[in-house]
């Protein structure tokens, strides 16, 4: 198999990016624009959640095949996360029954509509809340990360789901993902400039103003920057994979140890800056590593794939348990099982072999979009 950037070149070149696929749904659910929105805030992932949301929706035209594989793999996280809360399905309508026989029913709803990929955690919106039980849902525009694959149905997603959901439907200004946020619930958010202060997405604006307008949108009052790398990755290097709140004033933060690894020297950039920031309440940051494992099994997903994506940090935490990844290197897997133990009490660690998800430069986060509870 080609490997995934190099067959999204070819695909992008086929089908051309932004071909628009209409839902005729969202029309009927409040429309604000994100900048007037009011007191919209995204909170933390650590707190209550109503539910999540993944998509199956690995198709051969993308993932050759892969495709099933990574569909079975996005049902034993819907399988496993539904055994602490409950899970929505996204699946196009003719793969419906599929969906139902890889996933179950147990504690497992399904919603049909056009997808392009599996990635729903990027194009699918974030969700807010206002502190008085109303729901909403930003839309940032998802492009296929910069116009790397074609996203015409993906695009559609988050208008979708406002729409199903009964949230408002707030639309931002800006083109972005949900991978490339990551926020603490009180004011204070992290993400990279490589991912958003970039022409890719947002040509034309400068960083003061893509803060503004995502200050306005996620009721941010303080944004860490971290410099990120561009080109390396499909996402330009989404900050779910170097950094994350595990509740305010507390960090994990990704450290590869790998001198060989392109990410060597910009996590050791990223660990400076987060130790020396401090939250939007002035709270110095106490920070933790969480290195990816300097060896993992040997398999057609890992061999010869530069885009495999071995990051324990792209973890999920739900209710009663965090879901994280496992790729064959004991020591590594123990040392994050014990970390997000000892980070999270009273939650049970779950590690799941994701090998199939990583082999396309993602993890159980990307796949993955958390509903908070109001």
């Amino acid at each position: 198999m080609s490997t995934r950037r190099e067959f999204i070149k070819q695909l992008t070149l086929a089908a051309g990016v932004g071909a628009v696929s209409t839902l005729g749904l969202g029309l009927s659910a409040p429309r604000v624009r994100a900048a007037l929105a009011g007191n919209w805030y995204m909170p933390d992932e650590h707190a209550l959640q109503e539910r999540v949301f993944l998509a199956f929706a690995a198709s051969t035209a993308i993932w050759e095949d892969w495709a099933t594989p990574v569909n079975n793999c996005i049902a034993l996280l819907a399988k496993t996360i539904a055994k602490y809360q409950p899970v929505t399905v996204l699946c196009r309508a003719n793969q419906l029954s599929l969906a139902k026989q890889k996933c179950g029913t147990s504690n497992i709803q399904f919603l049909t509509m056009p997808l392009n990929d599996i990635w729903v955690r990027d194009y699918g919106g974030c969700f807010v809340v206002d502190g008085q039980g109303g729901r909403g849902l930003v839309d940032f525009n998802f492009n296929g990360w910069g116009g790397k694959q074609a996203s015409g149905s993906d695009t559609q997603v988050a208008d979708s789901l406002s729409y199903e959901l009964d949230a408002t439907y707030i639309g931002s200004q800006l083109t972005g993902e949900g991978g490339g946020i990551e926020v603490d619930g009180h004011g204070t958010a992290i993400m990279t400039e490589s991912c958003w202060v970039n022409s890719n997405r947002n040509p034309g604006m400068s960083k003061a103003q893509i803060e503004a307008e995502l200050k306005a949108n996620l009721g941010l009052r303080k944004i860490i920057w971290l410099p990120g790398i561009k080109d390396k990755d499909i996402t330009d290097a989404h900050v779910d994979f170097y950094a994350r709140f595990v509740k305010p004033g507390v960090v994990i933060a990704n450290l590869d140890n790998d001198p060989k690894s392109y990410d060597y020297a910009v996590t050791r950039t990223h660990l400076n800056i987060l130790q020396s920031a401090t939250d939007a309440d002035g709270r110095k940051l106490v920070v933790h590593t969480l290195p990816p494992p300097l060896k993992k099994r040997s398999n057609v997903y890992t061999q010869n794939n530069p885009d495999f994506a071995p990051g324990y940090i792209n973890y999920l935490p739900i209710n009663g348990a965090v879901i994280a990844p496992q790729f064959g290197d004991a020591a590594a897997d123990k040392y994050c099982k014990d970390l997000l133990t000892k980070l999270y009490p009273g939650r049970t660690v779950v590690q799941v072999n994701i090998d199939p998800i990583a082999a396309g430069g993602g993890g159980i986060h990307c796949v993955t979009k958390n509903m908070p509870r109001v």
